[in-house]
């Protein structure tokens, strides 16, 4: 079960587990917390809004302005904006000829399974390799003149190499703990897709057995603000 809360519910939710003695662990990862029984079993998981600065040491920074970059990328496909405390100061989209008009398939899988590739193919990975380029010139751009703490990111595993081995250099490595994959499928990536998937970064998110209930609703005060789901159900990215 799914419930979604308000950045101020979530900072409510959080002193209220911390003031109760309840044993909770930190995923930085996946930046959320794991409400444990008294045999240290994982009953609850609170994703925390990405807005919100939570401490290793189990300290919430409620204070803190979080800054984050949001790269969303499928075949031939990327938006990505930087954003602080929420608010996107700037984005862009990004599309590339890099797909196989008749079978619908990138250029990339087609030549896993093809092999050598006639004068269209190479049309399609030449713009492939200057998509990618573009994008990290834009990335550079953002950690050159801003601090970031997070970078939220939707990327197919097909294509995070062509990320990573761009002649222009992504601003990060793959193991920077900043990394954030967003729980959440995400359409093909514009502008209006980036801000959804913002408004659901900005939100708490308890995830529980319908056998938690009971335990949920004693966490959570009748005024806590709840925040409906919307209709289609969040699925994790792969």
């Amino acid at each position: 079960m799914n419930r979604f809360l308000s950045k101020s519910s979530s900072m409510e939710l959080i002193r209220a587990v911390q003031a109760l003695p309840i044993q909770t662990v930190y995923d930085q990862e996946k930046h959320r917390l794991a409400l444990l029984d008294a045999a240290g079993n994982e009953q609850v998981f609170f994703r925390l809004p990405l807005t919100l600065s939570y401490s290793a040491e189990g300290q919430l920074q409620d204070d803190a302005v979080v800054n984050y970059v949001i790269l969303l990328i499928q075949s031939g496909n990327c938006a990505l904006g930087y954003f602080e405390d929420g608010v996107n100061l700037d984005h862009k989209v990004f599309r590339s000829y890099m797909v196989r008009k008749k079978q619908g398939k990138s250029q990339i899988k087609y030549l896993k399974t093809k092999g050598k590739s006639r004068a269209g193919s190479r049309v399609r990975l030449g713009e492939t390799v200057e998509f990618f380029e573009n994008i990290n010139e834009r990335l550079q751009s953002y950690f050159e003149e801003h601090e970031v703490h997070r970078i939220a990111i939707s990327c197919s595993k097909t294509l995070i190499p062509y990320l990573y081995s761009s002649k222009v250099a992504t601003p990060f490595a793959k193991s920077d703990p900043r990394l954030y994959k967003i729980p959440k499928h995400i359409h093909t990536p514009i502008y209006e897709v980036m801000l959804d998937a913002n408004k659901f970064l900005q939100r708490g998110e308890l995830i529980y057995d319908e056998a938690q209930q009971q335990f949920v609703s004693e966490l959570l005060n009748d005024d806590t603000e709840y925040i409906a789901p919307e209709e289609e159900e969040d699925d994790f990215w792969d």
